[in-house]
């Protein structure tokens, strides 16, 4: 699948959802700026408007292959997502004794990282060689595995316990992969699942990131909804012990076309949930 990057588009849809969001208590000079710049943007010619750069292709790769051009520029990447995820899973993550950690879909190790400095010894997997390659340079004493979320190389009740961050949303079914982190976390351990919460995905769509030196590129995130989640989690014999959806915290992609459009764009996403995270236990 292919497609442009259309600027002009994308800040319409923010200044609708602001104007959507608060047009039955907002401010009315606030309104009256949201109505004046869905009327320029819609009837000005995109070339005559001090936009960003648009007009990229965009393309949808599958994870192998995004996750392999993404790894050059993950970790120096700015995100609302992980400002708001880690303080939560830190709080969920403190309250364990240090033991044998999976950090399933690792990437380039961010929660390796974190699970190394609090004791565990860790174990990461992921699909991408390329994004695993910079995890072992960031943690070079955890264990590593090529492998997929919905096929873990781990025997069954071999870990204490199982991290799996910004991952699942990739699954287009949620089943599989709650099932096999049920299987290789022990009787009594923990599991803890962060995604991009489905609010922001139904409503934002893909995230996009360079691929190439003209080329935009995603890796699909698919929306399920938290019935979705509890139904996998009850067909894998979870019990869920929280489910935190921390807010969005004001932070925009620098340099993005959000910042240029910043008091609609806050105002399109303040007060809405950005991540979902699950708080799992494997009965003992």
């Amino acid at each position: 699948m292919s497609g442009e990057f259309r600027v002009r588009e994308l800040m319409l849809g923010i200044q609708g959802l602001a104007l959507l969001r608060h047009a039955v208590d907002g401010d009315d000079a606030f309104l009256r700026e949201r109505v004046a710049d869905i009327r320029r943007l819609a009837l000005a010619d995109a070339q005559d408007e001090d936009l960003p750069d648009g007009g990229a292709a965009v393309s949808e790769l599958d994870a192998a292959a995004g996750y392999a051009a993404w790894s050059a520029v993950y970790d120096s990447l700015p995100s609302s997502y992980i400002e708001v995820e880690e303080p939560v899973v830190d709080t969920i993550l403190d309250g364990l004794a240090p033991g044998v950690a999976l950090d399933a879909a690792c990437g380039t190790g961010r929660q390796t990282r974190r699970l190394a400095r609090r004791g565990h010894r860790v174990i990461g997997v992921d699909q991408s060689p390329e994004m695993l390659a910079k995890a072992r340079a960031n943690t070079p004493e955890a264990t590593f595995h090529v492998g997929r979320l919905e096929r873990l190389p781990l025997d069954d009740d071999s870990v204490d316990l199982a991290v799996c961050a910004l991952a699942m949303t990739h699954l287009p079914d949620l089943t599989t992969g709650a099932a096999e982190l049920a299987r290789v976390v022990r009787p009594g351990g923990r599991i803890v699942v962060t995604d991009l919460h489905p609010f922001v995905i139904a409503l934002q769509g893909q995230c996009l990131f360079v691929s190439g030196s003209d080329e935009l590129a995603f890796v699909r995130n698919h929306v399920h909804l938290p019935g979705r989640y509890l139904e996998a989690f009850g067909r894998a014999g979870l019990r869920v012990r929280a489910c935190h959806e921390p807010l969005f915290n004001g932070r925009l992609a620098p340099g993005g076309y959000e910042e240029v459009i910043a008091d609609a764009s806050r105002a399109a996403w303040d007060g809405l949930p950005i991540v979902i995270v699950w708080d799992l236990e494997v009965p003992a």
